[in-house]
């Protein structure tokens, strides 16, 4: 066990000499570096937040519009379904009791057959 403990021991101490070798080398930003990069970086995103934003705006209008138009079509269509389930047909009926009547009697055939 006491191989264990020292080889742990040897292990975190070569790393932390290794991180602090690397930490080193590292190329730290000057001021002025650091300065530039972080308004280009907010310059960026404002330009992105706005163009998203344009775009929420358009796409919000174009859907709004198109489910106008939508619902203005589903109206009409309904209206001339309406109107057309109301005209009589040539015998003075409704045309749906005239389907109705259609319907019973091709029952009503069927059970005949059957029998």
């Amino acid at each position: 066990m006491a191989k264990k403990e020292k080889k742990t021991n040897k292990d975190s101490k070569h790393f932390f000499k290794d991180f602090k070798a690397e930490i080193k080398k590292v190329i730290w930003p000057t001021s002025k570096q650091l300065i530039n990069t972080t308004v280009a970086i907010i310059t960026m995103v404002i330009v992105v937040s706005v163009i998203v934003f344009g775009l929420d705006l358009a796409f919000d209008a174009m859907n709004k519009y198109g489910l106008t138009k939508l619902q203005e079509t589903v109206q009409n269509s309904k209206n001339t379904e309406s109107n057309d389930s109301n005209t009589t047909d040539s015998s003075g009926n409704d045309a749906e009791t005239s389907n109705d009547e259609v319907t019973v009697e091709g029952e009503e055939t069927s059970e005949s057959t059957e029998e």
